[in-house]
């Protein structure tokens, strides 16, 4: 079992920057400025968006952590830390997104339940560890296993982290065995961020790392690895973060119908303006994100000036000065694309953006056709508005 410092409790929450846009404080909740996410490709740390279910673990004695392998397997194991970097160590440039972004607009549409957040709920960052895939193969299951001998179909990972959601036990999640084995997947046991050990916010010492899927599944501060039969039965898989019709509500909503959500769906947003912004001239940049799921790359962004009558292309870029081409192997497939364009607006616009990935899939026109009652992959166009004038007019 890891070495914990006793029972963890919001007493010894570790610094934030000040500039990050506080949504909890208890659990820690918070997100950078629009303008400060887009201001690097590779996010710094101190500005990668925190979401919590409770007080952040404290792990103080690194040389008794350990991660236990078991479940449906011949057998177990305990892997140290020395054992992890032992391994091939691989990077992995990917965007982790909650899959509550841009969650606040949608409750202005019609009330959802879940921490308020506006457009920077993600980040990117280049995740350094063990590749999940070899991991698996010390315990005897091999690459692109989809079924072990015993039956397991799924990875089942559990948190040092307790929860109130899990009645004060284990944060906890799963994905697919057949995801797991398969080393282009490129999921991580990940014990560096951006170069540095994970801090403590991030997952220190060791966290999964599950690219193109909603952040809900990258378990952090990792405990145990169970080999299960069925998906991990923990309340954020069965119980949470499942899309529903925007018909059901609370009194009729019936959660076994659904399935967890995995990869999350195409998704763009503006950074450089507010919902609402003055400008003292008419020509402007329009800067912003975009990324899809499941390593689809993102085959265009259009940009409109006049709330979605016309649109013109934005230039998408993910190296400054390097164009991007969605599947191309020297473009990073787990991460995020930057886009720019620049307009010349009247004295009002509603500015819109909206993403194209490399399966066609296109982001709603509106917030009403992807309303759900959990407020979950607001994916719709993303709009603001600018005036030109005095900003204290």
């Amino acid at each position: 079992m890891p070495g914990i410092k006793g029972p963890s409790d919001y007493s010894r929450e570790p610094p934030r920057h000040p500039s990050l846009k506080i949504n909890a404080k208890e659990p820690f909740n918070a997100e950078p400025t629009r303008s400060a996410l887009i201001s690097s490709y590779v996010t710094p740390v101190d500005f990668f968006y925190k979401r919590n279910h409770g007080p952040i673990p404290v792990v103080d004695d690194i040389e008794r952590y350990s991660v236990s392998l078991s479940g449906l397997i011949k057998n177990s194991k305990d892997l140290f830390m020395k054992d992890i970097c032992k391994l091939p160590k691989y990077t992995v440039t990917a965007t982790l997104q909650c899959a509550g972004n841009r969650r606040t607009a949608m409750s202005k549409s019609r009330t959802v339940k879940g921490v308020g957040w506006d457009i920077a709920a993600l980040g990117n960052a280049v995740w350094g560890g063990a590749k999940l895939a070899d991991v698996l193969e010390l315990v005897g299951i091999p690459y692109l296993a989809s079924i072990t001998q015993s039956g397991g179909k799924h990875v089942e990972f559990v948190s040092i982290d307790k929860c109130k959601e899990e009645n004060g036990g284990p944060y906890k999640a799963s994905i697919p065995l057949s995801q797991a084995t398969n080393p282009e997947a490129d999921v991580l046991l990940a014990y560096e961020m951006n170069g540095e050990p994970l801090n403590r916010d991030h997952g220190y010492p060791l966290r999964v790392v599950v690219p193109g899927v909603i952040g809900a599944r990258s378990v952090k501060w990792l405990d145990s690895i169970n080999i299960i039969a069925e998906e991990c039965k923990g309340f954020f898989m069965q119980k949470d973060y499942k899309m529903f019709p925007p018909t059901v509500n609370w009194d009729n909503i019936n959660w076994s119908t659904r399935r967890p959500q995995m990869d999350f769906p195409v998704q763009s947003a503006i950074c450089s303006l507010e919902d609402v912004s003055v400008v003292k001239h008419g020509k402007i940049n329009i800067k912003g994100y975009a990324l899809s799921g499941g390593g689809r790359g993102i085959e265009r962004v259009d940009v409109s000036i006049d709330g979605g009558k016309t649109w013109e292309e934005a230039t998408r870029y993910q190296r400054t000065g390097v164009p991007y081409i969605a599947d191309d192997s020297s473009s990073d497939r787990w991460a995020w694309v930057f886009f720019e364009a620049e307009a010349n607006i009247p004295q009002s616009a509603e500015i819109v953006a909206k993403a194209v990935d490399i399966s066609a899939n296109v982001q709603p026109e509106s917030i009403g056709s992807v309303w759900n009652l959990r407020g979950i992959l607001n994916t719709s166009w993303h709009r603001v508005h600018v005036r030109v004038g005095q900003a204290n007019l």
